[in-house]
């Protein structure tokens, strides 16, 4: 009993302190309350405060933008007051020009009426004057004017005839003085080398052993070689040298180029002597390519077929009087274009047709007829503008020159062929009669091919062995030499050399 009466004094003293918070708390959330209130009234008169204050200079300034715009306003209104008093002063005097030029088109009038009366008076005057002179000469008007014309004729007919001699003799001096001048800075503006052509290529051997391996047994690789480039391969007393003797460009390059691989691989014997040569072929091709790539690029003239170029480069081993012509057409090219734009000219024309006027020239061998023909239909057939082929057909005079950029090409390959140096006559009269010689030998029926050699001194033939026989092939030597004597002029003598060879191929497998 005595243990509960402190747990009833604990618990009432709980309920009595739980009582007294109770009320303490409510008491300080009412003072809180208020002092909020308080606060919360004192912002609302302070932004009362401030939005009075917003709002007043908001009048004044509305009140200093009203001012500022009707000072504005009265600017402007002065401003037009002005213009209209400007506008009111031009028109007053646009009337009164208006009424001074109607004043002067009357009096411009009256004048016109007057002059053509005054015109009117003196052709009638004149009228009268020509019937009294031809009532006192018995001569019209028209016969008194060709008298007249006659008499100043006779009396001054020298002195017109010196003057009109002393004009064109002027004209003409000026006229040459400048055509030279053109010319003169055409090739100033363009200056090529020219290199000469030879007949013949070298080829450097490490050592004199090597002449009797190139020789072969019995002179074999030799002679294979020289069949099948045809050119003639001179092993001579010159120390690590071999002779390669040839007028044709071309043949002469595919032998260098055979025997210079032949002698890196060491291996010379028939076989791979043809296997060389053809390779040389191939290698050719390719320059030949590379050639015509070369020059459309130094001529600035794009978009040719590849086989046009192809055609082109071949000019690389084409000679004219010496020659080369692949420079030859470059020079042309130039020299047209120089020329054209001194005489305000089609430029690109020009430089195109100097460009292919000789491209006949790469194939005249294989086909027949002039090299402007030939170039004509190489061109028609690669869609070449008909515009060129028309200025470059006239190079030659074969055809009439249809414009100046014709002229101009012709003067250009005059000037690039007769230059000092250019050409050389004696060359070219050499290849052709060396040319002559093959195809002569070559009509005979049997021949295989036919390849003239030690400066045309000597023809080789080598005849077909399954066609003639070695009897035939003696007859056949006497019947072209027969032929030779009788149709070609030559210095000294031409020895034939006809070859029938049999080679049997077997392979061990």
């Amino acid at each position: 009993m005595l243990d509960l009466v402190p747990l009833i004094v604990a618990v009432l003293a709980l309920m009595i302190g739980s009582v007294l918070g109770y009320f303490a708390r409510q008491t300080i959330a009412r003072q809180q309350i208020g002092s909020i209130e308080a606060r919360l009234e004192k912002l609302t008169n302070e932004a009362k405060q401030e939005a009075k204050e917003i709002v007043i200079k908001a009048k004044d300034k509305a009140t200093a933008i009203l001012e500022e715009i009707k000072q504005e306003e009265k600017e402007r209104h002065t401003q037009l007051r002005s213009a209209e008093q400007k506008i009111d002063r031009k028109e007053q005097i646009l009337y009164q020009k208006e009424g001074e030029l109607e004043k002067e088109k009357k009096e411009l009038q009256a004048k016109v009426v007057k002059v053509k009366a005054i015109e009117e008076e003196i052709v009638k005057l004149r009228e009268e004057e020509g019937q009294k002179l031809e009532a006192i000469g018995n001569l019209s008007v028209e016969e008194a004017k060709q008298e007249i014309m006659a008499i100043a004729e006779r009396d001054s007919k020298e002195v017109i005839l010196e003057r009109v001699k002393k004009l064109e003799k002027d004209g003409l001096e000026e006229l040459e003085k400048r055509a030279r001048e053109i010319m003169a800075l055409a090739m100033q503006r363009y200056a090529a080398s020219q290199s000469a052509e030879t007949s013949s290529s070298t080829v450097s051997l490490p050592s004199d052993e090597l002449k009797g391996r190139i020789i072969g047994k019995e002179g074999r690789n030799i002679k294979t070689l020289e069949k099948l480039t045809g050119v003639e391969v001179i092993v001579d007393e010159t120390p690590e040298t071999i002779i390669i003797s040839g007028f044709d460009p071309i043949r002469r390059q595919i032998a260098k180029i055979a025997l210079e691989k032949l002698i890196a691989d060491g291996r010379i014997q028939p076989a791979r002597i043809e296997e060389a040569v053809e390779a040389a072929k191939n290698e050719i091709g390719k320059k030949v390519q590379e050639a015509g790539e070369a020059a459309c690029y130094d001529a600035g003239i794009v978009g040719l077929d590849p086989k046009l170029v192809k055609i082109f480069g071949r000019l690389l081993f084409r000679t004219s009087y010496g020659q080369n012509v692949l420079l030859h057409s470059l020079e042309v090219a130039h020299l047209s274009a120089a020329i054209a734009a001194e005489l305000d000219a089609n430029v690109e024309l020009a430089k195109k047709a100097g460009f292919f006027h000789d491209i006949g020239k790469a194939v005249d061998h294989q086909i027949e007829g002039s090299h402007v023909e030939i170039g004509k239909m190489i061109l028609s057939k690669f869609n070449i503008s008909p515009e060129v082929i028309t200025t470059l057909q006239s190079h030659h005079g074969e055809y009439p020159h249809e414009n100046l950029e014709s002229i101009i090409v012709q003067v250009a390959d005059a000037i690039s062929s007769s230059r000092p140096g250019a050409r050389k006559d004696t060359l070219e009269a050499y290849l052709k009669r060396l040319k002559e010689l093959e195809e002569l030998a070559a009509s005979f029926a049997g021949v295989e091919k036919a390849y003239a050699i030690q400066a045309g001194r000597e023809i080789r033939v080598f005849v077909r062995p399954e066609d003639i026989d070695d009897l035939a092939t003696r007859k056949l030597a006497k019947s072209i030499a027969d032929r030779i004597q009788e149709e070609l002029n030559y210095p000294g003598e031409i020895k034939v050399t006809a070859i029938r060879e049999t080679r049997v191929i077997e392979y061990a497998r």
